[in-house]
């Protein structure tokens, strides 16, 4: 009998590039399971992608997705509305008033609270 021959199914490739890829654009685990396929062609299962992730990341999928994937899914819409502001005049006048504080109407800067400055010498 030959004792060095493996057992049970070979281990499923999931490209990790590919799988923070789809987390960042907000995937699902079941959407990640279906995009990921076994050698037959089937979905992997969500506990074969959850073994997968506490070897990469040392976390589960829920935990990993917690901690990073809402940022990645952050800059990934940010890039996209800086990109679509460049043909687009409304979303250019909406980012510009939400990240640089510009205003429709310049009489509405008067309405804003003095600020008091203390200089202490």
């Amino acid at each position: 009998m030959n004792t060095n021959r493996k057992r049970g199914r070979p281990p499923i490739e999931i490209n990790r590039k590919t799988f923070i890829d789809l987390v960042g654009l907000g995937c699902l685990q079941d959407e990640i399971c279906w995009f990921f396929r076994d050698e037959s062609g089937k979905p992997i299962s969500e506990d074969t992608l959850t073994r997968w992730c506490k070897r990469e990341f040392g976390m589960n999928f829920a935990e990993y997705r917690a901690q990073n994937g809402a940022m990645a899914m952050k800059i990934t819409l940010r890039r996209n509305q800086l990109k679509l502001s460049e043909h687009n005049a409304a979303m250019a006048i909406w980012l510009g008033k939400q990240i640089l504080g510009q205003v429709e109407n310049p009489n509405e800067l008067e309405k804003l609270e003095p600020v008091r400055i203390i200089v202490d010498v």
